[in-house]
């Protein structure tokens, strides 16, 4: 084979010149002095950096958790607990599963296999596969041994009491912050501060060895509430009763304590599970006595008597003309359901004449109720802290006409929320003061508060209560065995749309014993619809169940004949509208 010839190229025959040679021998020997310069730097004189860049690597800063504090009763039962629960959380870089390691991982978390690829296809450096689980389902996800797959030691709260404490307690959210309720109010002390620890991990995540504690964490502090759970759970149990009974839409009760001012039960209804919240819906979850406002309609009155009282316009037996039982302001007539005539002004209260409560209204300066009304806490939010707690409405007194004065006071018109009222019928309960309402308990309960109307007024208006529990009152049914009580009705038209509907509240608030007033008990039913809707029919007996099961409860004593005041086949007086 003849060899190949190349035909010769002329610039293969061309020399480089000299220079260029030792440019580039120059070029690399400074490169080398540079590597060599900035290793003799690194380890000789900043031997730091290579130790941070070695300790990036391995070392972490893991948080450590806080425990929430715990929210008791008043005598100390456990009603809100953190357990301890596990989080399963991956690098997505580093969780390269099979399919059948993912089909294994999905079916142990219960989770969709495709939702789990997507949460470990994701480009963040981190992600969460599913928190709040049992530990013992977490030592078998870890058990599988998938790479770039880690636990986390977390806390989920428990709630012993279910829907009976729900709206009270509210809940936390995933995080452990609080989301309603007691948990939302308190959450500054209940939540405390993690710490922190750093670790030295292997390229698995695994800690391999502790390093040094940072900062350790600051446990939440325990919340004990004023709550007693033995009378939470009375007036859970028969309000639920009157709504299944009244085929009610909602309802609500509170329980104050007379004397504190502390709040002993807060129930309503609908509710829900705080344990369980997957079909949780916004109906559930409205704490009603607070967030729901409704015209009290006639249990105002005994507030318009109290202001007549305490001005000098009318004593306790001054006489008032209610016929012809009506009563024309411009264009409106104020009507009463029966003609009562002649009534004194503790009798309009008993009778709940709408007639007589407008009279004495517009004998008054409107003004003066407007004062009255704002002092008693309507028209503002009491601040306890829970979500969307309301005010109610209170209209500046500036637009008052006539028939609105009148109206206002009879509980037309104005709005307020349960527990607004069962506060302002504080008043009545003492000696005409107003102490602020407490959802924690008191070491030391106040002596006085805000003075309203006078003791003197309190009395008179305390015994006109007391008559409209009687018979010839409108709510017989609210009397206890044993215990002298008194209380007023109030039943009113719901309003929809600007209008008012063919549907009611039923309301009644009242207190006992009457020698000695102990608790303060409130109850709303929202839309009775099986026939009977006035407050002396609805709501009058759940106030009686509740208040005899809370006096008994906390051993209040007697003040009355053991024997039932209310004869068989006794109705009440049905209150105006």
């Amino acid at each position: 084979m003849k060899p190949i010839k190349f035909s010769k190229s002329p610039l293969l025959s061309e020399r480089l010149p000299p220079w260029r040679q030792r440019l580039v021998l120059v070029v690399l020997l400074g490169a080398f002095g540079v590597l060599i310069g900035r290793s003799l730097y690194l380890q000789g004189f900043n031997n730091e950096f290579l130790g941070d860049k070695g300790r990036a690597r391995f070392e972490r800063v893991i948080d450590i958790s806080a425990t929430r504090g715990r929210i008791t009763d008043r005598h100390g039962d456990v009603l809100a607990v953190s357990t301890p629960v596990r989080s399963i959380w991956a690098i997505p870089e580093d969780a390269q599963l099979t399919p059948a390691q993912a089909r294994n991982l999905a079916a142990l978390l219960d989770l969709d296999v495709r939702e789990l690829n997507r949460k470990l296809g994701s480009e963040a450096d981190f992600t969460y596969v599913k928190r709040q689980l049992p530990p013992e389902l977490a030592e078998q996800v870890m058990a599988l041994k998938l790479p770039g797959i880690h636990q986390k030691n977390e806390y989920r709260r428990y709630y012993p009491g279910g829907e009976v404490m729900a709206h009270m307690l509210g809940f936390t959210g995933v995080e452990d912050v609080g989301q309603e309720g007691i948990e939302l109010a308190f959450n500054g002390q209940l939540a405390g501060k993690p710490g922190s620890r750093r670790v030295i991990k292997d390229r698995r995540g695994n800690v391999v060895e502790d390093v040094e504690s940072k900062r350790p964490p600051l446990e939440g502090k325990d919340i004990v509430l004023a709550l007693d759970s033995k009378v939470q759970y009375l007036a859970y149990s028969y309000l639920k009763q009157a709504l299944e009974q009244h085929r009610a839409k909602a309802g609500g009760v509170v329980v104050l304590d007379a004397g504190s001012g502390e709040i002993l039960a807060l129930a309503n209804l609908p509710t829900y599970n705080p344990n369980n919240r997957v079909k949780l819906v916004g109906a559930q979850l409205r704490n009603r006595a607070l967030t729901d406002t409704f015209e009290p309609g006639s249990t105002l009155k005994p507030f318009t008597a109290a202001l007549a009282l305490e001005q000098g316009k009318v004593r306790f037996d001054t006489p008032i003309q209610t016929a012809p039982g009506k009563m024309t302001i411009g264009s409106a007539t104020i009507h009463d359901a029966h003609m009562h005539g002649t009534l004194t002004v503790a009798q309009v209260i008993q009778k709940s004449s709408n007639v007589g409560a407008a009279k004495l209204a517009l004998a008054m300066k409107a003004e003066d109720m407007w004062v009255m009304f704002d002092s008693l806490g309507f028209g503002a939010p009491l601040k306890l802290g829970f979500p969307g707690e309301v005010g109610g409405r209170l209209r500046p007194v500036k637009t008052w006409r006539p028939i609105e004065q009148a109206t206002m006071a009879y509980g037309h018109g104005i709005s307020v929320t349960l527990m607004q009222l069962a506060q302002a019928y504080l008043a009545f309960a003492r000696d005409g003061d107003l102490v602020p309402i407490s959802l924690a308990r008191l070491d030391v309960p106040p002596q006085r508060g805000r003075q309203v109307f006078s003791a003197q007024t309190a009395r008179e208006v305390r015994s006109m209560l007391e008559m409209a529990v009687q018979p010839g009152g409108t709510a017989p049914r609210a009397q206890i065995a044993g215990y002298r009580v008194a209380g007023k009705t109030g039943t009113a038209h719901k309003l929809e749309g600007g209008a008012y509907a063919n549907k009611y509240i039923a309301a009644f608030v009242g207190f006992a014993p009457v020698s000695e007033p102990r608790l303060i008990v409130a109850v709303m039913i929202d839309e009775p619809s099986a026939g009977k809707y006035y407050g002396g029919e609805v709501a009058a007996p759940v106030f009686a169940q509740v208040m005899a099961g809370s006096l008994r409860t906390l051993g209040v004593a007697p003040d009355a004949p053991q024997k039932p005041l209310l004869m068989t086949g006794a109705e009440p007086v049905k209150e105006e509208m």
